[in-house]
């Protein structure tokens, strides 16, 4: 379905009845990433997937697209559909969204699960990776996008999942240039919630990757220390609906169950 929302085109999708849950896709994915997880979770809850700016169906809106400004459309879809309280799971970028929706709107919250994500901010040393691939992505973004979305996946699992990696590159693809630079951009720039996260009311939990190339894991095992978020962990990379897929479904279906 389309919303139109500050002259841009928002695709989402709404299938099931029960209580919200919202997914949100990681970077150079869109809301297609969780088609096999629907139809099980649609049994017992309302599920809503998102194109974030720039990606899958959903417009550009500027050059930097600040996880605040993705976060107003995934508050607009909401907003139209009349739903006041949700469960957020979020990939990766994804993640990132679901927090700034958290903190700016928390009575809407009621469980936020950060799938291969992290409330920290970027490091200096991420934000110049982060400008170096804006520059990579400007010269080339094919290339840019062949080679990051064979380096989330964890080594010995790229000629396992060689069928589905192929899958996800030509989804990549299609994504604008703006599209790329713009979240690169608003990656860069987004605010450490750590506190936040600990601090929040809500259901917490986190899924973390023994092997996850892009986070590093004794860094989002410390976000969680003297908290009551709950962990779970992976064995492998940074795609656990990909790599650890029954894991991963059996995982959310658990934290939506307990809400």
């Amino acid at each position: 379905m389309i919303l139109q929302h500050k002259g841009i085109n928002i695709f989402y999708t709404d299938k099931g009845t029960g209580v919200p849950v919202v997914l949100l896709h990681g970077f150079l994915e869109n809301s297609t990433m969780w088609d096999a997880f629907i139809p099980v979770l649609s049994k017992k809850n309302r599920i809503i997937c998102i194109d974030l700016l720039g990606h899958g169906q959903t417009d550009c809106l500027g050059y930097i697209h600040s996880m605040e400004l993705m976060a107003e459309i995934v508050k607009a879809v909401l907003n139209h559909l009349n739903i006041s309280q949700t469960i957020l799971i979020g990939h990766s970028m994804g993640g990132y969204v679901a927090l700034a929706f958290a903190e700016n709107n928390p009575k809407n919250v009621i469980g936020l699960c950060l799938m291969n994500s992290t409330a920290n901010a970027d490091s200096s040393e991420r934000k110049k990776n982060r400008d170096r691939a804006i520059i990579a992505v400007k010269q080339n973004h094919k290339t840019f996008v062949r080679i990051a979305v064979v380096n989330l996946f964890r080594p010995k699992n790229r000629k396992i999942f060689a069928n589905q990696i192929k899958l996800i590159k030509e989804q990549a693809l299609k994504i604008p240039v703006q599209g790329i630079v713009a979240a690169l951009e608003g990656m860069k720039i987004r605010k450490d919630r750590e506190q936040f996260f600990k601090n929040a009311a809500f259901e917490k939990l986190m899924i973390i990757s023994k092997k996850d190339p892009v986070l590093a894991f004794k860094s989002l095992i410390k976000q969680t220390k003297n908290s009551n978020i709950k962990v779970v962990e992976f064995p492998d990379g940074h795609m656990s609906h990909v790599e650890n897929e029954t894991l991963f479904l059996r995982t959310i279906v658990h934290f939506i169950e307990k809400i």
